[in-house]
């Protein structure tokens, strides 16, 4: 981890704003932060204010950690802030631009959003949907997706976006721990020209026993347009799991509800949504946020971090089965009444130009995304940006995990032409929005740094000891140590589903009255932050939190496997790569249809996502005398690193045998 900082730390190439982006950006002004820094709660105060209450609010602020709440006793609800009141001045500007795989467009203003969002909250009350309920969402990006998160706040029901890449057990796991009474999917997605399976896994899902399900909403999708017969599913749809009763097209149902829905008076601590995201202990953790706090933080980071203009055309290509898609797809954008695009697909479909060919075609002007993506651009080469024109782009966004400066460099220069400034942004499913970031019109960049936390927010590194290393810094002096947050803002979770015990565990044991981000960083002379990532046994893939222990056990499912320890090793495109260490049963003997084999049933178990890269058959794995597993040896065997100290293994000739299996096996 020091070496990796040392490297980033050296860097010495730094990014003014342009004059001409400065003068107009929505703020530049840099007493922002003293403010900010000096009263937080009437900083947030004021932003909340620019939304629309039904009632205000008698208090900003209640806190005794690890609860918190925000604008207590005010009442709003999100989905009038994100849809009507946009309608007074913007009813017949495009609220969301999507484009499909195959290369359908729909084009839908806010004055269609209204009505398509109301058409669907009432086809949700009349399946029994209401306040407080649960509606579980499992679906590809098309619109019907936001326009069912943003029922779902018009109703008062919470919504769990499953992402649609994961698998039946995993869809499982989040139907019955949320207690879904509804689950909207559709027939299939679009995925490189292919198309996945959704309502099969919603099948199989409820067939492994969700009784709280009682409906369930089918968006024809991908199946034979006009091959509806009476309502029967469509040939490209498998007929043997459709249930009468519990089924229900979305066509049946949702076009011929009334476009009137009247929205439902939230207090601003009411549930807004929960989100699942991996766990070390394996169990994916239902993160709870709530609507006043929650709007406010996408909101005001929308408007700032962005630089958001009325005549923007924005991309964010996150999906929204993870947050970065709730905040900056859906809630953050449509909060201020921009045009956001919605894109479904991959970036290498049908070439890999397609991420700049959309740029081209909509004129879009911010791109928002992850450093995967961007050393997969890179690796394919500068002939895909160089065919298209991407004049449009004046502002450029990354999101996810650390990016490497050389990334960083080649996305300013080649997809910005060395013209559009470059936000590199810190935030988790935890803290709803970004919390450490540029500010475009304001902020000095360095390739590599997330530079500094946004106003109102107060962030700062501990030792082991609890102690606050920037307190006690000398000037100009780097320190490095855990990243926590010492005060509470608005879009902070409230919590994990069910778990209180688990959240306060998790989240505020560590240190006294302060949240642990399970992060490392390192703040340099300028104050700049440096994101080092997940310090715990979490691993950061492709910008997804993948569980370590949740891959284990995946492993252990298998009835060839025993014992199986997970690591994460750094890969070029993706940030981490999974390896797995595993020992097999009596019986049992390695070979590569196993590894395969193996490889396999984590990707059915969990989703492609959690598909190892490695997988090493060992007779023995490094552990300690009372028997831990030395996970730390484990990243130094992946990453070809000289072994650390081996004195408090049982047995240090594992390690050594493993490394020369793992080094065997590389080639």
């Amino acid at each position: 981890m020091s070496e990796t900082i040392q490297t980033l730390l050296t860097e010495e190439r730094s990014f003014e704003p342009s004059a001409e982006f400065a003068t107009q950006a929505n703020v530049n002004d840099p007493e922002i932060y003293n403010q900010a820094l000096a009263d937080p709660v009437a900083f947030w105060e004021g932003w909340a204010k620019k939304l629309d209450w039904m009632k205000p609010w008698d208090r900003a602020l209640e806190w005794k950690a690890p609860n918190v709440k925000w604008f207590l006793g005010g009442k709003l609800n999100a989905c009038f802030n994100c849809v009507d009141r946009n309608l007074q001045t913007r009813a017949d500007k495009v609220a969301i631009l999507w484009e499909g795989e195959p290369g359908d467009v729909r084009k839908i203003t806010y004055r269609q959003l209204k009505d398509e969002v109301s058409r669907t909250a009432n086809a949700l009350k009349s399946l029994g949907v209401g306040k407080g309920d649960r509606v579980c969402i499992y679906m590809p990006m098309v619109p019907e997706l936001a326009f069912t998160m943003l029922a779902c706040a018009r109703i008062g029901a919470a919504h769990s976006v499953v992402f649609g890449g994961f698998s039946a057990e995993s869809l499982f796991d989040r139907i019955n721990d949320a207690q879904a009474k509804v689950v909207v999917t559709t027939d299939g997605g679009w995925r490189r020209g292919g198309v996945v399976p959704l309502k099969k896994a919603v099948d199989d899902a409820i067939v492994m026993g969700c009784p709280t399900v009682e409906s369930v909403i089918v968006l024809e999708r991908t199946g034979v347009p006009g091959a509806l017969t009476n309502g029967l599913p469509t040939p490209g749809y498998d007929r043997s799991g459709w249930t009468e009763g519990r089924d229900h097209w979305w066509h049946d149902l949702v076009p011929h509800q009334s476009p009137d829905c009247p929205c439902e008076e939230m207090d601003s601590e009411d549930l807004l949504f929960i989100l699942y995201t991996s766990g070390s202990t394996g169990k994916p953790k239902g993160i709870v946020h709530t609507t006043g706090g929650y709007l406010t933080g996408v909101y005001a980071t929308f408007q700032w971090v962005f630089d958001h203009k009325e005549d923007d055309i924005f991309w964010c290509t996150a999906d929204c089965g993870w947050v970065t898609g709730h905040s900056y797809v859906v809630y953050g954008p449509l909060a201020n009444g921009a045009t956001v695009v919605m894109y479904e697909g991959a970036p290498d479909t049908p070439d890999k130009d397609r991420f700049w060919r959309l740029i081209e075609r909509h004129k879009i002007t911010i791109l928002y995304t992850a450093p995967t993506a961007i050393r997969a651009f890179m690796k394919w080469g500068d002939e895909f940006p160089d065919r298209c024109d991407l004049s449009s782009l004046r502002l450029l966004g990354s999101v996810g995990e650390p990016i490497n400066p050389e990334a960083w460099i080649w996305y300013l220069q080649k997809i910005g032409g060395g013209r559009c400034p470059v936000v590199d942004t810190w935030w988790q499913t935890e803290t709803g929005h970004m919390l450490i970031t540029p500010l475009p019109g304001l902020t000095a960049t360095k390739p590599g740094s997330a530079t500094r936390p946004f106003p109102g927010i107060r962030a700062t590194v501990f030792n082991d000891m609890g102690e606050d290393l920037l307190a006690s810094r000398k000037p100009g002096e780097t320190v490095g140590g855990y990243l926590v947050l010492t005060h509470p803002w608005p879009g902070m979770t409230r919590g994990i589903w069910g778990d209180p015990k688990r959240f306060a565990d998790v989240y505020w044991s560590r240190f006294a009255d302060t949240y642990f981000t399970g992060d490392g960083a390192k703040v340099d002379g300028d104050g700049y932050f440096w994101l080092l990532g997940r310090v715990d046994d979490v691993m950061l893939v492709a910008g997804h939190n993948i569980s370590t222990m949740e891959v284990e056990s995946a492993l252990v499912d298998h009835p060839a496997v025993a014992e199986a320890a997970v690591i994460g090793k750094t890969h070029e495109l993706k940030g981490q790569a999974i390896s797995a260490f595993v020992l097999l049963r009596a019986g049992y003997s390695g070979s590569d249809g196993l590894v395969d084999e193996l490889k396999a049933h984590v990707a059915k178990k969990i989703g492609a996502i959690a598909r190892p890269d490695d997988v090493i058959i060992s007779a023995e794995l490094p552990k300690t005398r009372s028997g831990k597993i030395m996970r730390r040896l484990l990243r130094d065997v992946a990453e070809g690193r000289a072994l650390g100290d081996t004195t408090t293994l049982a047995d240090p000739a594992v390690v050594n045998a493993l490394k020369d299996k793992y080094e065997s096996a590389e080639g």
